[in-house]
């Protein structure tokens, strides 16, 4: 199982990033993906979900008219274009399956992409 994030970096506050997640071993075409979310002191939140065939996508309060999903399930690969981003979209940002992949009883996460929006 791999799921490996990239496309982070430093962006000022306007700018854009596009993430990408490339996974191995998980199945990928047949399971609902997601893209989550942490910054420091805060909990681990859910930013967009895509659903297998990629007809139906589903976004957090934050990411809404801003972010934008997608996948190749071709490339077992997944994809979040971030628009118009903010300081307060500065944070660690992790693929995985909706809900998350377990490994013996435990949810397995990849190491995370680090945006980070200066001002």
């Amino acid at each position: 199982v791999q799921l490996v994030e990239s496309g982070g970096g430093l962006v000022q506050a306007g700018g854009s990033l596009r993430l990408s997640c490339a996974t191995s071993g998980i199945s990928f075409s047949i399971k609902t993906m997601a893209w989550y979310r942490r910054a420091p002191g805060k909990q681990r939140e859910l930013v967009a979900s895509i659903t297998p065939g990629g007809s139906a996508t589903i976004y957090g309060d934050s990411a809404k008219g801003r972010f934008t999903i997608s996948r190749d399930n071709a490339k077992d690969t997944m994809y979040l274009q971030m628009n118009s981003l903010k300081p307060e979209d500065t944070a660690g940002y992790y693929c995985n399956a909706e809900p998350p992949i377990t490994l013996y009883g435990v949810n397995y996460w990849g190491k995370g992409t680090l945006v980070t929006v200066s001002s």
